[in-house]
């Protein structure tokens, strides 16, 4: 019996779907979890992937699970500091599921549970954590979090790789209180370093009057240099007094002429 083209084209259609059903292609980065009714079972060539998965139709249910690294955002939240300063924080979180059958048997969706579990953790953690510390110790902060929400998500299978945090949103007032904070930091420190430099300026001025006073002569030639370096002013004219130690050799040659 012939069959007429319209039950050859379904024919055709059939077999095109029953194929498509029971043959699938999972690239390596894919993984099938299947269920024979109800069941976790395999393929029936025994292999959930990669490569080709042959299930059978309307018995087997296969679902594709990705082992890629996620990306996802953790929308921002209002956390209050244990400072009682308010913040609003938001967070990057990378993670890929290591064990495909139990991110799709034990937790109903595994990307939201992963989700909430960050919102929540880093609530609680930021919480219990210092305004300085949140925006100085962002490295600790951030192991911290990979470890407790890798710790909450391992029973699905789902492995936290890294936690960062990204933002810190500080209220208008806060900020200027940190900048003011800051500028006096900087007051501060540079009242120090000016200090310690007239504290070292001052013992070098004592060494230098401490040699002077042992050796007279370097009195007078300090006064002479001196001498020499008003003299390269532009002035028009220029007084200046002169040591009677400076004379003294002097006088007592003209008092001794005179004697004779």
């Amino acid at each position: 019996m012939l069959l007429s083209p319209v039950g050859v084209v379904l024919a055709v259609i059939f077999f095109i779907v029953l194929g498509k059903l029971t043959f699938n292609v999972l690239p390596e980065y894919e993984r099938a979890v299947i269920f024979r009714l109800g069941r976790l079972s395999r393929g029936i060539v025994g292999s959930n992937g990669p490569g080709l998965v042959v299930i059978v139709p309307l018995i087997d249910r296969l679902i594709r699970v990705s082992l890629r690294t996620i990306t996802m955002d953790v929308p921002p939240q209002d956390v209050i500091t244990k400072d009682n300063v308010t913040v609003k924080v938001n967070a990057v979180i990378y993670f890929r599921v290591v064990d495909p059958e139990r991110a799709v048997v034990q937790v109903e969706d595994y990307l939201y549970a992963t989700s909430m579990m960050a919102q929540t953790t880093l609530r609680s953690v930021l919480g219990q954590s210092q305004l300085d510390d949140l925006l100085s110790k962002r490295e600790q902060i951030n192991t911290d979090l990979q470890r407790i929400i890798d710790q909450q998500t391992e029973p699905w299978g789902v492995k936290v790789t890294a936690v960062e945090v990204k933002n810190v949103d500080l209220p208008q007032e806060m900020q200027r209180a940190i900048a003011r904070q800051a500028e006096a930091e900087r007051e501060r420190r540079a009242k120090v370093i000016h200090a310690e430099g007239e504290f070292e300026a001052s013992q070098r001025l004592a060494d230098a009057a401490d040699v002077i006073s042992r050796n007279p002569a370097a009195l007078q030639l300090r006064y002479l240099q001196t001498l020499v370096e008003v003299a390269a002013e532009k002035n028009s004219t220029t007084i200046f007094p002169i040591p009677i130690d400076t004379l003294a050799p002097f006088i007592k040659g003209m008092q001794t002429g005179n004697k004779q």
